[in-house]
């Protein structure tokens, strides 16, 4: 899959899989490689910039073996935040394949 298409919506992505339940990262990013070819450590960088904005918050907990993993929840602001970005991807798909199906592109 193109790269380009994959960086644009990663970030939905994660806080779409946020929505559902508190994963850890390495849960998200397997998850996330089953369905988009995406490489190690891609979504890390993600995961901070989402905390930054304060759309996730972070917590421990004891694995079964190993050490404590760390665990992403969304907050009110990264719900809302999923659901305008979800709003505008279905927009956005929506037009793209209006074009590819050769209709015309309505502002």
């Amino acid at each position: 899959m193109n790269i380009q298409f994959k960086k644009g919506v990663l970030e939905l992505c994660v806080l779409s899989m946020l929505l559902k339940a508190d994963r850890y990262g390495y849960d998200l990013s397997s998850s996330l490689t089953e369905i988009i070819s995406i490489s190690d450590g891609t979504i890390y960088p993600i995961l901070r910039r989402l905390r930054t904005d304060g759309y996730v918050t972070t917590y421990l907990q004891e694995s079964s073996g190993g050490p404590p993993r760390k665990y992403y929840q969304l907050t009110d602001t990264g719900r809302s935040e999923q659901n305008s970005l979800e709003q505008e991807w279905s927009h956005f798909v929506g037009k793209v394949q209006s074009i590819v199906a050769g209709g015309q592109e309505d502002e």
